[in-house]
């Protein structure tokens, strides 16, 4: 792990797998002078996926004790770091807590914040691209493959969140270890909605390719692993067929997107609609940084608008 010393400005840490390769490091300071924020400073932090817990705690006892170092943006590790540090915060957004993810850590008064945004930032790029009530009026599934922080957050948007009321009527959910499934599971109970989760253990493709050669036409299928972006390759094989007229959402924005290559090339004989993690990348990047430099920044209208085509223009 890097070397981390005292911030000499007002400076974001971006902790993640491979932050190096990021758009975020070309967008930031553009963004930095339309929020009137400068002088600051982005840095990133790599960690291996399900690092050693002292890792993730030492990186944040850092930022809790560095006088400028005043957050995070957590990806990759939002539910390993939530597990490894919860004692570090000095305050816990409520569903943080109950999700045990992280995504944005912030400072306020001296005491050190731990917040989840992907249930409202996921829930809203969502909404960019699929048509309101939705599953009320198809009879079409969703699949997410992947159970970490982000596949939870979107479990909540349609259990919990403003997506209840059309929720899809069966939500798959693909991973290849047990006990982050058995977690939504157990979440998905205290809800009163586990009936809707279909968890399956995937030890290899073959599973999701399954699931994704029997859905309903018109459903939605969710690349919510780090696969395609913080190491190369796809959680299905090319084998898979998307469903007729269904959605495709890869949750990443950058890497060799092999999974939505492979939803390309059936594209026009499926009639698919292909969604990259883009707008997810931006509306979660500027929620953040409004945690974390006190601002508010709007998910739409003018200085959304603004904060968006300079991002696209440094992608």
């Amino acid at each position: 792990m890097m070397e981390l010393n005292e911030a000499k400005i007002p400076t974001m840490y971006f902790i993640g797998v491979s932050t190096g390769q990021s758009s975020s490091k070309n967008i930031f300071p553009e963004w930095a002078k339309t929020l009137k924020i400068s002088p600051a400073r982005l840095i990133g932090i790599d960690l291996k996926i399900h690092d050693n817990p002292e890792n993730y705690q030492k990186v944040i006892h850092f930022i809790k004790n560095d006088p400028l170092s005043l957050g995070a943006l957590v990806t990759t590790h939002k539910m390993d770091l939530m597990k490894a540090c919860q004692d570090e915060f000095d305050e816990i957004d409520p569903l943080a807590f109950e999700l045990g993810e992280v995504s944005s850590v912030y400072k306020r008064r001296g005491k050190l914040f731990a917040r989840a945004t992907d249930p409202e930032c996921g829930g809203k790029a969502l909404e960019i691209f699929l048509p309101p009530n939705y599953f009320s009026e198809f009879d079409s599934e969703l699949l997410i493959l992947g159970a970490g922080g982000s596949a939870l957050a979107l479990v909540w948007y349609f259990l919990q969140g403003p997506g209840k009321i059309s929720a899809p009527n069966k939500i798959y959910v693909v991973n290849r270890s047990q006990g982050r499934l058995e977690h939504l599971v157990r979440l998905a109970e205290e809800w009163g909605s586990s009936s809707q989760i279909i968890p399956l253990v995937a030890h290899d493709s073959s599973v999701a390719d399954k699931v994704i050669n029997s859905m309903n036409s018109g459903s939605l299928v969710v690349n919510a692993t780090g696969l395609g972006k913080d190491v190369p390759g796809s959680p299905i094989t090319d084998g898979a067929q998307f469903p007729i007229e269904g959605f495709v959402w890869d949750f990443n924005y950058r890497g060799d997107l092999l999974f939505l290559e492979q939803a390309a090339s059936q594209k026009k004989n499926r009639s698919l609609t292909l969604v990259d993690g883009w707008d997810y990348f931006v509306i979660g990047w500027t929620q953040v940084i409004a945690d974390i430099f006190e601002l508010e920044i709007p998910t739409k209208g003018h200085l959304y608008d603004l904060l968006s085509e300079q991002a696209k223009e440094r992608r």
